[in-house]
């Protein structure tokens, strides 16, 4: 049997890193404490930069396959008014490949299914009780269906959210999860003939609207704390009644069930290591960030793709995870910076702010556009390392 992987979190970054090892040799076991994978979860925006992650871990011609943001898109006022706008293809021909919208339970199933047969366990909790050594193997508690056991394992990827047990209990000074300013609602509406993909910014509300590939619609809508939450859909409905079409028909469309309603938070800063003996931290557990750019599920699939690269079965494994830290926690440092800089406008409430802020988006037109471009670039061009 070769040398032993344990990847604790059944997300999309626990997934692709069992993927990726897999890939390159490694005995992956990947444990979820959920029973199964159900189809949860809204839409996901998988940009440019983790499309070519997907390449790399087999599935990226299966992405490829499902629907891509087309046609016109851009920021409105609640009015319905354009403050900036473009077309996808832009993008596609700047960053080198398209925008998938995906529902987020495809991107889960395309990636589960692409794991060796049987290294999946469901309902099963995980809890690192030793990060090793170069001399010694980490060691997972296991506590499932089977019963408990104890594993040793020569690799440990800890892939268990922005509440991450494992970065509490062995990285204890890491930052701890803080308040992002707002709360977030996320739903899957029906069909809009003609829909336009757009964002939508208020005063301290934000609403995006995007086709999926089977004519669905994916929405979100976050208000910031100091525009007040509302207590539940119906307040939420009754305080966007008066936006653009099709929100008010989109809000109406759905039940209480069908939403997602979370607080946002996020890591004020990534641990000063991603790595800690044999085992590293991906995705939220490592850099959890605001939802602004879209770069969240993005990052830990670069995780994974860069960990089953640097890291292989015959490695001294400690060190190779100080090297690969080294070089993802500066890029996802920049990717965290940028994300909360991007979300400070979003969170205005007052009127002479929101006001400036529109006047400005709309007077500088296509130069702001090709400006947050710019600023996109290093990290929409992103690649792949060689093996």
């Amino acid at each position: 049997m070769g040398r032993t992987a344990v990847v604790v979190g059944g997300g999309i970054g626990g997934l692709a890193s069992g993927v990726a090892l897999a890939r390159r040799g490694w005995d992956v076991t990947v444990v979820e404490r959920a029973t199964s994978l159900d189809p949860v979860g809204a839409g996901i925006a998988v940009a440019p930069n983790a499309v070519r992650a997907l390449d790399a871990l087999g599935v990226g011609h299966a992405t490829r396959d499902l629907a891509a943001l087309q046609g016109e898109v851009g920021l409105r006022r609640p009015d319905g008014r354009w403050l900036l706008r473009s077309r996808a293809e832009d993008s596609a021909s700047l960053f080198g490949d398209r925008t998938l919208l995906l529902h987020r339970a495809q991107l889960v199933g395309l990636l589960a299914d692409a794991l060796p047969v049987g290294s999946l366990r469901l309902g099963t909790s995980a809890v690192v009780t030793d990060p090793g050594t170069t001399a010694r193997p980490a060691r997972v508690a296991l506590s499932g269906p089977s019963g408990p056991a104890d594993l040793d394992a020569d690799l440990v990827v800890a892939a268990d959210g922005i509440g991450s047990a494992t970065r509490t209990r062995w990285w204890a000074s890491a930052p701890a999860p803080v308040p992002g300013g707002s709360t977030a609602w996320r739903f899957v509406a029906p069909p809009v003939p003609g829909l336009v993909g757009s964002e939508t910014w208020g005063r301290g509300i934000v609403v995006g609207v995007a086709p999926l590939a089977d004519g669905r619609v994916y929405s979100y809508v976050s208000v910031a704390e100091a525009a007040g939450i509302p207590a539940d859909l119906g307040e939420l409905r009754a305080r966007l009644a008066d936006w653009h079409d099709p929100i008010p028909a989109l809000l109406a469309s759905i039940d209480d069930g069908a939403v997602l309603r979370h607080e946002l938070r996020r890591l004020p800063d990534a641990p000063a290591s991603l790595a800690a003996g044999r085992v590293a931290l991906v995705g939220d557990a490592a850099h959890a960030m605001l939802p602004n750019i879209g770069q969240g599920g993005c990052q830990a699939l670069e995780d994974a793709v860069v960990l089953g690269v640097r890291v292989g079965p015959e490695d001294d494994v400690a060190a190779a995870l100080q090297h690969w830290s080294a070089e993802r926690r500066p890029r996802v440092r920049q990717v965290m910076r940028m994300s909360a800089r991007v979300a400070g406008p979003t969170l205005w409430t007052s009127t002479a702010a929101v006001a400036a802020r529109d006047a400005g988006m709309r007077a500088l037109g296509r130069w702001t556009a090709t400006l947050g471009a710019r600023a996109l670039q290093p990290v929409l061009s992103w690649h792949p390392p060689e093996p």
